[in-house]
């Protein structure tokens, strides 16, 4: 690969539109110049676990000829992009990490639709964990994803091929999607950026619970204006999905700058003492608290009681997998991994009191986050309480001393946000002494989606930690 082509890959998703658009680069020498990328680095890497390189070259060849033409160009035209392998593509191997599930699909999910019909170019599909359970990717399929910054280390999860494949340069934008943390954990392990929408910003379909608001399907980049522009493209009412908001996706692609002069920001490094975290987790975050401060904007450290987001969280997700995963536990009692299995047992155990008292304390806990936004405008957070860690266990079992008691333990602080309904940001913060990467989570009121972005660019503006790329890949 070429010092161009090279420098081609890294550049963002909103530069590489322009260049498109004013035909400086074609579709074609894009699409070249990232598969390129992709043979030298994703060996080492593993984030792309399918390539559909033939059919990306025909697609790119129309998304140049309809350049040529004048035609009408969606937002993401001719930019590359690869799917997380939980979201079902028509014709595309879609194994969502299991032999159980492996196949290809004869139908896109609603979020792949939306990608497909804002021009985007489909190059294959990125790494998850068996299911998307747990935020580190491996699998009996493919094996595990590499952290770019450090091969030893987890990239996180569930999007952990997709943001190993931004950092290193494979593409310039993700999807993803986000219950416990999926968006927002492998976005800080990998130095960019990742969204978890508030609920119904992104409307899902098929699903099974189409009325559930703890999972959501979201935007990944290296910006946070490349992520905004790819919500703009997914973003959006539709009829199949009754939590659908109404708002268009077209408001994302309006500009993010913002002066931050007088804004309210509230700031825990461990969530009012609920969670356990790692001195440079720590460090982390409190240097961003530093930045803030210096953007003018008002810091309290405060944060809202979340004390029932633990039950609501554990009790909703059992739920889930039982109705996700009972039947093909029934059929396949060996098939599935312990961590699965348990939870979908869980599930299967909880009775119609427990379903309705997690509800109830659902609603306790929004009420009280949004008084708690009515005295702030935002909320600093980490997002993993953990750096990278090794790539060969299946989690972490301890932090800062504190026993973790099963695979969940460790994402406290990205799942008891999930509980809120909350719109939460991971931006890069930082780097560890030996060179990890460290994110900070940016939360804002309910459906504060664009807000939560402004203030994700004008930090990410302000600290520049994004353009440090992994080093000794290529």
């Amino acid at each position: 690969m070429t010092t161009t082509d090279h420098d081609l890959c890294f550049r963002s998703a909103l530069e590489l539109s322009r260049l498109l658009r004013t035909r400086e680069l074609s579709a074609r020498e894009l699409l070249e110049a990232h598969l390129a990328r992709i043979e030298r680095v994703n060996p080492d890497i593993n984030a792309i676990v399918t390539l559909v390189a033939d059919r990306a070259r025909e697609a790119a060849e129309e998304a140049d000829e309809r350049i040529v033409a004048g035609a009408e160009l969606g937002p993401l035209h001719g930019l590359p992009i690869a799917h997380k392998d939980t979201h079902n593509t028509a014709g595309i191997r879609t194994s969502h990490g299991s032999p159980l599930a492996d196949g290809v699909p004869d139908r896109d999910d609603l979020i792949i639709e939306r990608i497909r019909a804002a021009g985007a170019i489909t190059i294959g599909k990125t790494n998850v964990p068996e299911f998307a359970a747990g935020s580190h990717t491996f699998n009996p399929i493919f094996g595990a994803t590499h952290n770019p910054y450090d091969l030893g280390r987890s990239a996180g999860g569930s999007s952990g091929g997709a943001a190993a494949a931004l950092a290193s340069g494979m593409i310039p934008i993700a999807d993803g999607s986000d219950t416990g943390g999926s968006l927002r954990n492998p976005a800080s392990f990998c130095n960019v950026v990742g969204l978890r929408p508030s609920p119904g910003r992104v409307p899902v379909w098929p699903a099974a619970t189409a009325w559930g608001t703890l999972g959501v399907k979201g935007p990944m980049a290296r910006t946070v204006a490349d992520t905004a522009l790819l919500l703009s493209a997914v973003a959006g009412p539709d009829p199949r999905s009754p939590i659908a908001l109404e708002e268009p996706g077209a408001r994302f692609a309006r500009p993010l700058d913002r002066d931050l002069t007088g804004l309210r920001v509230a700031w825990s490094p461990d969530l009012g003492g609920l969670v356990p975290v790692e001195p440079e987790v720590a460090a982390a975050v409190t240097s961003a608290v530093e930045v803030f401060t210096d953007l003018g904007c008002v810091v309290e450290r405060a944060c809202p009681d979340l004390t029932e987001a633990e039950e609501v969280f554990r009790t909703l997700r059992a739920s889930m997998f039982e109705v996700a995963f009972g039947a093909l536990m029934d059929r396949h009692p060996d098939g599935l991994k312990r961590a699965i299995r348990e939870n979908a047992e869980a599930g299967r155990k909880l009775t119609g009191p427990d379903v309705a008292r997690a509800e109830m304390l659902h609603t306790t806990l929004y009420h009280r986050v949004r008084d708690f936004f009515d005295r702030y405008d935002v909320l600093l957070l980490p997002v993993s309480q953990v750096v990278p860690f090794d790539v060969g266990i299946e989690y972490p079992t301890e932090i800062a001393g504190v026993a973790m008691d099963d695979y969940l333990d460790w994402m406290r602080s990205a799942y008891l946000i999930s509980s809120t309904g909350s719109p939460a940001l991971s931006v890069p913060a930082g780097f560890t002494p030996g060179g990890l990467p460290v994110g900070v989570q940016i939360v804002g009121p309910h459906r504060a989606d664009f807000a939560v972005l402004q203030v994700g660019h004008a930090f990410e503006r302000a600290t520049g930690h994004w353009r440090r790329r992994p080093a000794g890949i290529g």
